[in-house]
């Protein structure tokens, strides 16, 4: 498929399409007139870079695992990417860790406002955001 239908596919813009291609993450194949054909290849690379990208991959990240993929099967390769999924897995954990405390204390809040109670349960409601703030500076968030 050429570009406009494959950023329709998966919703996004021919300019975004590009870029990847630019980045070196997609690599379609070019025909004699110019035109780009997107195959079955590049959808697949494209479904691992969205929930990558979902996942908080950064790009870099994502085109060292492209790479990785495209390398042969080796001890050396399976380590490096077990290393960068391990790394990636408690960066997760950890903002899993801050979005479970902050959805506990939003709705301490909502508990504490509910029935117009916001005026008296004020300073409590201060107390919670401020303590959601220090999660984040101490890098659970």
């Amino acid at each position: 498929m050429k570009i406009k239908q494959f950023a329709e596919k998966f919703q996004l813009t021919t300019d975004t399409v590009r870029y990847y291609e630019k980045e070196g993450l997609l690599q379609p194949q070019k025909q004699d007139n110019g035109y780009r054909v997107y195959d079955a290849t590049c959808e697949h690379t494209m479904k691992f870079i969205i929930v990558l990208r979902q996942l908080g991959f950064t790009l870099q990240e994502i085109k060292h695992l492209l790479t990785l993929e495209q390398k042969p099967i080796s001890t050396a390769c399976n380590e490096e990417t077990v290393q960068l999924f391990s790394t990636k897995i408690a960066q997760i954990e950890q903002q899993l860790r801050f979005y479970q405390h902050a959805l506990h204390s939003l709705q301490l809040t909502k508990t504490l406002m509910a029935d117009g109670q916001f005026e008296e349960n004020q300073e409590k409601i201060a107390l919670l955001i401020e303590d959601m703030y220090q999660n984040l500076l101490e890098g659970r968030g």
